[in-house]
């Protein structure tokens, strides 16, 4: 890890070089800019090295999204053979040459800079000997000012956990040095969640167990991973951190939106909010009612076929009675066959009509 200590090291000293030639050399708002910037600028940096592996991470996920109907299939095929399952799933990789860890690849590149620049602010305190500032290119000079450069009056090698001896070295307020570091935290989180809801909400959750459950880590687990860990990291490691979200949700950003990633029937639309008591069904947005809603559905139905007078599966009935008599009229003449009309009915008739 020398090497990466060395590397991170010059980067950050090229950095401050450049910045200390155009901003004070004086603190501004409680700051030292030139440290500031420098850590931002190496946060820059690595994310331009890394930029044609953003590409090729961007292009895998695309490629896991083409693959869902065939994932999907697998599924059904083997449902209940584990072992058999992942095995096809494998083929179906190295058949497709899809790679499902490229997804996560920008972020396993970048955990060597992160330790290296950790490594080095905890490298930077006061009582070191000369030899020790000289260790990965530092001299003497560059060293003792990285050690007294702050951020809004909080040095940036001071960490939230530190005590009061160690702020007492690098005459420090714990106050300042907490209020400085819980703000940071809380970007911290809030940019890491960020990021990572960005994302699924334009691509949706996927309907592979495995791939669902890595994107609810990168969702959940992540953001509580830097809220425990931002308790014993420098102010200058969780500033590169804040940085690096920031970068990544404008690049994502642009990068959704410029090419946007195509319609699948394995992902959902509404990847946070599911509506209750329905399933989505493929090439449809109708749902299907269950339960109650669809014994109400039938009884329905059958009751407008009575009414109708329709019988599921039979000829249709006649009309009888005041139906048949609102759809027809009165008829005078007696039909074939009926019975004669009662005689002291039909005299009244008679006489009433005389």
């Amino acid at each position: 890890m020398g090497g990466i200590y060395w590397l991170i090291s010059q980067v950050m000293l090229f950095w401050h070089s450049v910045w200390d030639k155009v901003v004070p050399d004086h603190r501004v708002l409680g700051t030292n800019w030139q440290w500031v910037l420098a850590i931002v600028f190496l946060v820059i940096t690595v994310r331009v090295v890394l930029f044609p592996i953003f590409v090729k991470q961007i292009k895998s996920q695309r490629a896991m999204q083409a693959i869902q109907p065939k994932m999907k299939e697998l599924q059904e095929k083997h449902k209940g053979d584990r072992e058999t399952l992942q095995k096809e799933v494998m083929k179906l990789y190295q058949e497709e040459k899809v790679n499902p860890l490229m997804g996560c690849l920008p972020m396993f590149l970048q955990i060597p800079v992160f330790i290296g620049l950790l490594h080095v602010l905890r490298h930077l305190r006061p009582g070191t000997s000369n030899t020790q500032m000289e260790l990965y290119g530092w001299s003497i000079p560059q060293f003792l000012s990285a050690v007294d450069a702050r951020l809004f009056d909080a040095p940036i090698v001071a960490k939230f956990s530190s005590n009061a001896s160690e702020l007492a070295r690098i005459e420090a307020s714990s106050t300042t040095v907490k209020v400085v570091s819980a703000l940071l935290v809380v970007l911290m989180i809030t940019t890491t969640y960020l990021t990572q809801r960005q994302m699924i909400k334009k691509t949706g959750w996927n309907t592979d167990p495995q791939q669902r459950m890595i994107q609810k880590f990168m969702l959940y687990g992540i953001p509580f991973f830097t809220l425990t860990s931002g308790w014993y990291f420098p102010i200058g490691v969780i500033l590169y951190w804040v940085t690096n979200n920031a970068i990544t949700l404008g690049q994502q950003y642009w990068v959704l939106h410029k090419y946007p990633p195509p319609a699948s029937s394995t992902t959902s639309t509404t990847p946070f909010k599911q509506p209750k008591g329905a399933k989505a069904v493929s090439g449809t947005s109708e749902a299907k009612p269950s339960g109650f809603g669809a014994l109400f559905g039938r009884a329905k139905a059958e009751a407008e076929q009575r009414a109708n007078g329709k019988v599921q599966g039979g000829a249709p009935k006649k009309a009888t009675g005041a139906a048949d008599t609102a759809a027809t009229g009165p008829s005078r003449a007696p039909k074939p066959g009926a019975k004669p009309i009662n005689p002291k009915k039909g005299g009244a008739a008679k006489r009433q009509s005389g």
